[in-house]
């Protein structure tokens, strides 16, 4: 993970398809400011100005991985 970045408010956020449909569990990610920056912001989405999880593309695809295990 890294913190030297942290989005913007204009940033896009997309819901992950892995968050829950009852809105109990809401994950977005920003697929534009990873391709432009290098790092990929993760936050929940039912706190819209709480803080970003800064990961690595590495990272982040590990974090898939993990939910995709534990599908």
């Amino acid at each position: 993970m890294s913190n030297t970045h942290e989005p913007s408010p204009v940033t896009e956020w997309v819901k992950s398809t892995y968050s829950g449909g009852d809105g109990g569990q809401c994950v977005e990610w920003s697929p534009a400011y990873a391709k432009a920056h290098g790092v990929v912001p993760v936050r929940d989405g039912k706190d819209i100005n709480g803080p970003a999880l800064m990961f690595s593309p590495e990272g982040f695809a590990g974090l898939v991985a993990f939910a995709k295990s534990h599908d």
